[in-house]
């Protein structure tokens, strides 16, 4: 099929003029600084831009363009259930920069194992937090043109870790090839009523300082590099992570040829709350670097 995921999103989670989304872009990659290594894989949040895309620039500059002619994307589904985890049927994928193309070798690989099933082009079209990452791809993969590089978007389930386990299986091959970046999609705490998650340690001070404690808490879980003590701290804490099961495949992938290290680099929150009637989201960027 030759369908064409549209960029749904496009004129309300993020601008869709082209001059003004790559003014935004450029900036926000420039203000993250110096890249401090080569990630394999990042994490990067999927809120609209004016709230994350400070923080995502931080992981989108750790890409380094030249090896990388094939993009993994992994993120949560939000809107329906998946038994485990999803392919597109997209040919390409729209932004307002321009198309990104589907690596349809590697997604029939993939379908082959019989691990995956695929998702209708509505559900595609109605899920956000794939297409989040894809203008902030197609600027960190400059010099290189969207057609220089192929993309494999994955919708991942609410999986147990036993499961997570065995799709980490089949990806641990694709994470160690040097010429795929893994780019893994997740805000960290959502926090208020209108969640239903108002976890707070007064310990740590206001109520947004608790939530920062509780988040950094979770980035240090997965920057041991063990699946097991990030489940033991989803377990432990509830902690709202939307892209929990993403994270843990990637987890799982990267523990089984065990090279590679998880380094966070930035974080922040859409508002700082202090008392019970408000509420936030928490994002954070970071790679898994190889030579760290």
């Amino acid at each position: 099929s030759m369908a064409l995921r549209r960029a749904t999103h496009a004129g309300s989670w993020y601008t869709d003029r082209p001059d003004q989304l790559d003014q935004q872009l450029t900036s926000w990659l420039a203000a993250a600084g110096p890249r401090v290594g080569a990630a394999r894989a990042i994490v990067s949040p999927h809120a609209g831009y004016q709230y994350c895309g400070a923080v995502a620039g931080y992981a989108y500059k750790q890409i380094d363009p030249g090896p990388i002619s094939r993009v993994i994307l992994l993120g949560p589904s939000h809107h329906f259930s998946l038994r485990g985890c999803g392919l597109s049927t997209a040919a390409e994928f729209q932004t307002p920069l321009g198309n990104l193309r589907a690596d349809q070798a590697t997604t029939a690989e993939l379908r082959a194992t019989g691990q995956f099933e695929m998702v209708s082009l509505n559900r595609d079209e109605a899920e956000h937090s794939l297409e989040m990452q894809l203008p902030f791809l197609l600027a960190a993969m400059r010099p290189k043109s969207p057609r220089d590089f192929s993309i494999v978007p994955i919708m991942v389930g609410a999986i147990d870790p036993s499961v997570e386990a065995a799709y980490g299986a089949v990806l641990a091959p694709y994470l160690n090839d040097p010429a795929t970046l893994f780019v893994v999609s997740s805000d960290f705490c959502h926090w208020g009523r209108r969640f239903e998650y108002t976890h707070y340690d007064k310990s740590a001070g206001r109520i947004w300082q608790s939530i920062e404690r509780l988040d950094r808490q979770g980035m240090e879980a997965i920057e041991t590099g063990r699946p097991d003590r990030f489940t033991q701290y989803l377990q432990q804490t509830g902690n709202t992570i939307c892209g929990r099961h993403p994270i843990g495949v990637m987890m799982c992938a990267a523990a089984r040829h065990g090279s590679g290290r998880f380094r966070f680099l930035n974080y922040a929150q859409s508002s700082k709350c202090n008392d019970f009637s408000d509420s936030s989201v928490s994002y954070a960027a970071g790679g898994l670097f190889v030579n760290a």
